[in-house]
């Protein structure tokens, strides 16, 4: 029986911790490192910023389909997502768990919450190499089995970690949430506002929303905003069979997208579509 409207789940409502609960199976949900562990940063309070007790990066042990699973949950309300040392350093030893867990045939599969700015300012070089570890882990645990992305909050994915995104073996969007390499502020600081108006939201989601990136391939599925759908797009991809081609195995494909851009003119909405349309391997 098909439920009734009102009675949507919003995932982009939820933090972090009830979006992994809302992903598991039922009753599955058991947190490692969580906030009674009081893991936080030590590089925060000396800047007069008060650290939060699981440093903004929930890792989550249970099922899938009832087989074994790790969620990964960054919490976009504490420092805009962004990663630090202990957050980073929380998400890829998790995913480098999943992998000896694979090589020991216990299949594990991964599932990325991404709501994030990046890499944190205040911890650039430890937050760096957290993610360069997060990005070597996806690859290697692609091998045994689909690392899905989902993207679905208004502080959207952006930096490093949007190179996370794009390694996953599917990525799911909202059309709320947003991707991209360099957020709309840093684009309009270095380019000008003449070129990027990032107060211009329109524009912005335009580009980099949910809506845009599935229309040009940078996700696989944009949905909408309910978490048993959600869910069930997770499920979907992990029963299946085939395995996508990875997006990071398509260079040749994105050079030449890029190559035949006009760097003349502001891209829209229709001719970015329009470029990664022309030649898709799909």
């Amino acid at each position: 029986m098909p439920r009734n409207p009102m009675e949507r789940d919003s995932f982009i409502e939820r933090d972090a911790r009830r979006r992994a609960i809302a992903l598991l199976d039922p009753g599955s949900f058991r947190e490692l490192l969580d906030p009674f562990e009081q893991l936080t940063s030590p590089w925060l309070p000396r800047q007069g910023i008060v650290a939060q007790a699981d440093d903004g990066a929930v890792v989550a042990r249970g099922t899938l389909d009832g087989q074994p699973a790790v969620v990964l949950a960054i919490e976009g309300a504490f420092q805009g997502g962004s990663m630090g040392e202990v957050s980073g350093a929380k998400i890829a030893g998790a995913l480098e768990l999943a992998v000896q867990d694979n090589r020991a045939g216990i299949p594990t599969r991964a599932v990325i919450v991404f709501e994030t700015g990046g890499v944190r300012l205040q911890e650039a070089n430890l937050g760096l190499a957290a993610i360069a570890e997060i990005h070597a882990a996806i690859h290697a645990l692609r091998e045994y089995g689909p690392v899905i992305g989902i993207t679905a909050g208004v502080v959207g994915c952006f930096g490093g970690m949007s190179i996370a995104a794009g390694l996953c073996s599917y990525l799911l969007m909202t059309r709320e949430a947003r991707l991209g390499l360099n957020g709309p502020q840093v684009i309009e600081q270095e380019a000008g506002i003449e070129e990027y108006d990032s107060s211009d939201r329109p524009f912005i989601w335009s580009l980099s929303g949910g809506e845009q990136r599935a229309a040009t391939g940078l996700a696989d599925r944009c949905i909408e905003d309910d978490s048993v759908a959600i869910r069930e797009q997770v499920l979907a991809w992990l029963r299946s069979e085939v395995a996508p081609q990875p997006r990071s195995e398509q260079v040749k494909h994105y050079l030449e997208r890029l190559a035949s851009a006009d760097a003349t003119r502001q891209a829209t909405a229709a001719s970015a579509r329009a470029l990664y349309a022309a030649g898709n391997p799909a």
